[in-house]
């Protein structure tokens, strides 16, 4: 009953804010991001934990900066979800400006190869999806939210323009996999930590981060071509500018630790574009390699151990 309510709630607030400008939601996300600063303890931290590895020389009152712009755009994505899932169609669209790169999808598909799209927590990851969809045949792995009640709304929202959305398991994969091998596209997240298992230690920022592996099985079998998507958010709610990278080469490589560290290499790339729009606010450095083998004292060496 309560996670029903809750669903409804949030449903209707998504659907308030889809008829809202840009302009508004950047403003109310900024109001938002104050709170967040103020209040949550958690996420201030980990930002500031993660801020220290990709930026150590940043002096104290830049790193408080950066930490306030991040928590500013991770608001403004929550706030736009309602625009990217839910607002009509001809407004997200007049809503991306820019789009940049776009030859390198056109000139795959022109060599009848597929294109495998490295999509980051950057900017707006939504509003990607959107245009990517509304473009090409499109894949995408999606696992359902925790609140169940909430997937019908965002599984809609991400399908509506005609994205497939196929489970994160092997079935899932023999579906990118066909994709693929139909010269379509297909969206990856690099830069969520995978099970163990699943992938391989490569640096980011320097500093080793547990990495999928998935990326150089599905190019193996596929010849596809790999690029790295973002939608960036321009400044004052002016709108979102979509960038396609050229993939770092090491992508390419068929040991899965040289592949990895391609794909963060790009994640890096992409973020370099403005580095407040990354989502700090995830632990990208939880697991080590200390943990995984096990070795005496990795408890007290984690990133993010409360000082």
């Amino acid at each position: 009953m309560i996670e029903s309510l809750q669903a409804r709630a949030i449903h209707a607030l998504w659907r308030l804010l889809s008829h809202c400008r840009l302009k508004t939601l950047w403003s109310l996300a900024g109001i938002a991001s104050r709170a967040l600063y103020a209040l949550s303890r958690r996420e201030r931290h980990v930002t500031r934990r993660n801020l220290e590895v990709a930026y150590p020389d940043d002096d104290s009152e830049r790193r408080r900066q950066r930490i306030r712009e991040s928590l500013h755009h991770s608001a403004a994505t929550m706030f736009e979800l309602g625009l990217a899932w839910i607002g009509e169609p001809r407004r997200v669209e007049a809503a991306i400006v820019e789009v940049h790169g776009r030859e390198l999808l056109d000139e795959a598909r022109a060599e009848n190869r597929g294109v495998i799209v490295l999509a980051p927590h950057f900017g707006n990851w939504e509003v990607l999806n959107f245009w990517l969809s509304s473009h090409f045949p499109f894949t995408a792995m999606y696992e359902p939210p925790k609140m169940a009640r909430l997937d019908p709304v965002i599984r809609h929202g991400r399908e509506r323009m005609g994205a497939e959305l196929v489970p994160t398991n092997p079935r899932g994969v023999a579906a990118l996999l066909k994709a693929l091998k139909r010269a379509e596209a297909v969206g990856i997240l690099p830069d969520q930590e995978p099970a163990w298992g699943s992938g391989a230690f490569a640096d980011f920022f320097g500093r080793p981060a547990y990495t999928a592996t998935l990326l150089p099985k599905l190019v193996a079998r596929t010849q596809a071509r790999v690029v790295t998507g973002v939608a960036r958010r321009l400044p004052a709610g002016r709108g979102f500018a979509i960038h396609f990278l050229a993939a770092d080469a090491r992508v390419y490589d068929t040991d899965e630790t040289v592949s990895a560290a391609g794909v963060n290499a790009c994640v890096e790339s992409a973020i370099a574009l403005d580095p407040a729009q990354y989502q700090w606010e995830y632990k990208r450095w939880k697991k080590t390699e200390l943990e995984r083998d096990k070795l005496p004292g990795y408890r007290e060496k984690r990133l993010y151990s409360k000082r």
